[in-house]
């Protein structure tokens, strides 16, 4: 079967990370950290010059199976994390980075990878799945503390100890989880108040999916790299789509934009230390996309760009 995937915020972001880079530079190098299934790809390289480069990432192999029908030179893709690009990348050689975070459509609508609690399939939930533990091996054996602080902190459940208490029983009689839809029935027995519109197991299934790919992670160091591979005067925009990532990301861009130097520090001007990005913008989806693509609904790019200093260096 085929999955089509949209790509949220699409000519937004395409602008957001090239910027102006192109009419100062005839072979800029563009980092889409998040491949998926192309379409911010795709678009990216309509608006490159002959000389440019895109290297996108993506840790999913069928993402990776999808960059192979991409016959352009200037494009390469690596089967990794965006987490891991200083490994790849050299430091201060990029001029836009783009991540688009969360899990792409065709993820959620293909039932054998395990991410949907809206359809039955094997309780998988990698997005590599040539690594690490599936959502059921990992529910097998984890403890009933550990499955709390999960469903809890990346979940924001109010019910984390319930659902998880839950599971623990379910595994102690001998029928440990192994379908989604047989979690998801689970979740919905015990979380009793439900959000309009929403699944009672949809908080439950973000979690398990943000721990079993280490989502969180990724995207801290992901950004921490993504800011070192910048050249001064380069480009990062980051679309987010729930709390927890949007959270980060704010921090993150915030904490290199300002500075805080404790009060009655004896600093002259020419010692004061100075902000390292700027702050460029806070998009959200149109009330047209959304009508168009639901699943857009939630997301949010910001953008930030590295900022150079007199001398034409970063700070």
């Amino acid at each position: 079967m085929t999955y089509t995937h949209r790509p949220v915020l699409l000519a937004e972001a395409v602008t957001a990370v090239l910027g102006d880079l192109t009419s100062e530079n005839l072979s800029p190098v563009i980092i889409d950290g998040t491949f998926g299934r192309g379409g911010h790809t795709r678009e990216i390289l309509k608006n490159l010059p002959p000389q440019a480069k895109l290297i996108a990432f993506d840790k999913d192999l069928f993402a990776i199976e999808e960059a192979k029908t991409i016959a352009d030179p200037r494009f390469q893709i690596i089967h990794e994390s965006f987490a891991s690009m200083a490994e790849h990348i050299p430091e201060s050689s990029v001029d836009g980075i783009l991540l688009d975070l969360g899990i792409s459509s065709p993820q959620i609508d293909d039932p054998d990878r395990g991410f949907s609690f809206r359809h039955d399939g094997p309780l998988d939930m990698r997005m590599d799945v040539t690594r690490g533990q599936s959502a059921a091996e990992w529910l097998a054996v984890a403890e009933l503390e550990d499955i709390a602080r999960v469903i809890k902190d990346y979940g924001e459940e109010r019910f984390a100890l319930q659902i998880a208490k839950a599971i623990i029983a379910r595994r102690e009689q001998g029928e440990p989880l192994t379908r989604t839809r047989e979690l998801a029935t689970l979740v919905a027995s015990v979380v009793r108040t439900r959000e309009a519109g929403q699944d009672p197991a949809t908080r439950t299934f973000q979690a398990i999916r943000i721990y079993i790919n280490q989502e969180l992670a990724d995207l801290e160091g992901g950004l921490s790299a993504a800011f070192n591979c910048l050249k001064p005067g380069g480009l990062l925009a980051v679309i987010s789509f729930h709390s927890l990532e949007d959270r980060i990301v704010k921090q993150f861009m915030q904490g290199l934009s300002q500075i805080s130097v404790p009060r009655g520090l004896p600093l002259t001007e020419a010692q004061m230390p100075k902000p390292m990005a700027e702050l460029l913008g806070r998009i959200k989806p149109s009330a047209e996309e959304v009508k168009e693509n639901p699943r857009a609904r939630s997301a949010i790019l910001r953008v930030m760009r590295k900022i150079k200093n007199q001398e034409g260096g970063a700070r």
